[in-house]
């Protein structure tokens, strides 16, 4: 089978579109012919290599897992003994922690994050809806969101901050988006409250203050978004770094405002399938809309890393690889 491989860290150019084994699938496993993935921010920094935490996950030295791509949408070519919860012909989205959706096929357990893909929903709509298994837990369980609250997100416009702004919507929060001036009318578009261009005014200048700042693409920092919190506010962030930890530390023992981080991507995949399928529900309501920016052929995947790398994207990134 064909995949996007890459043996080193670098630019987008280490990606190199190869022929490796197809999988077999375990007795308990499922084997998935991908029709559709997407290129993330995680996915361009554990490429790059930049970050020293992340290497502690993809190799200290060279990448240990040599196909990217966390989320995937498919059709279940084969099934092991075991499987009973899907069959051959099942058209199923979701998610794996261990990437390797980068490529024509994947195997995947019968209990991981998958859902049954509905037939309104395409291959490509499904799969670009991967940022909401970041936002959702985010603003649900760690932030606690309530409805009346108020919510500014920090890149609001990615692939997980526009997702972001509609659940936040969704859950009866008052949102402020923070973004760049060609993006501003996209946030609108969300349902935004109100948007602010970061290039113009930096959202801790205004006297406003927020009940969460969600700071969805590591754009800032708690020391600098502390003074637009509120008494007993909560500072999120997306992007694991020494800072953030240090701040989770320091204010889980003094002081009534708080940071935090949430590794959504170690969640039980239980968990996420839950969240798949209150998103089909959603989707289904009309409640939420899948934002695609750009689509790209499985041999551009350099291509759409170098998209990603500009930081220019608004929602998601999606690879067709059929």
């Amino acid at each position: 089978m064909k995949a996007i491989t890459y043996t080193k860290y670098g630019s987008p150019d280490v990606l190199q579109l190869k022929e490796v084994a197809k999988p077999t699938p375990k007795d308990n496993e499922l084997l998935i012919r991908i029709e559709a993935t997407t290129v993330t921010a995680v996915d361009s920094i554990f490429r790059q290599g930049s970050s020293l935490s992340g290497r502690f996950f993809t190799g200290l030295a060279r990448p240990k897992r040599p196909v990217l791509g966390s989320t995937l949408a498919g059709e279940v070519e084969a099934v092991g003994k075991d499987v009973t919860l899907f069959k051959e012909g099942d058209q199923v989205f979701g998610a794996t922690a261990d990437f390797g959706a980068h490529a024509e096929y994947i195997c995947l357990p019968e209990d991981g994050a998958l859902a049954l893909k509905p037939a309104s929903i395409s291959y490509e709509e499904a799969v670009a809806t991967n940022g909401i298994l970041t936002a959702l837990p985010f603003l649900r369980d760690t932030g606690q969101i309530q409805s009346g609250q108020k919510i500014l997100i920090n890149g609001a416009s990615g692939s997980v901050g526009s997702y972001a702004v509609q659940l936040a919507k969704q859950m009866g929060a008052e949102v402020t988006g923070v973004c760049s001036t060609e993006k501003m009318e996209f946030v609108k578009s969300l349902g935004a409250d109100k948007v602010i261009d970061y290039k113009k005014e930096d959202f801790t200048d205004s006297g406003e203050t927020y009940d969460i700042i969600f700071d969805a693409a590591g754009k800032s920092s708690y020391g600098h978004s502390k003074h637009a919190l509120k008494e007993n506010g909560v500072y999120l962030s997306t992007v694991l770094s020494a800072g953030i930890v240090l701040d989770v530390l320091r204010t889980s023992l003094m002081g009534s405002k708080k940071a935090k981080i949430a590794f959504t991507g170690l969640r039980p995949a239980s968990e996420k399938a839950k969240d798949l399928r209150f998103l089909i529900e959603l989707m289904e309501a009309g409640q939420l809309k899948s934002l695609i920016d750009r689509s790209y052929p499985l041999a551009q995947t350099a291509e759409a890393h170098r998209y990603v790398d500009t930081g220019r994207k608004k929602g998601s990134i999606v690879i067709t690889v059929a």
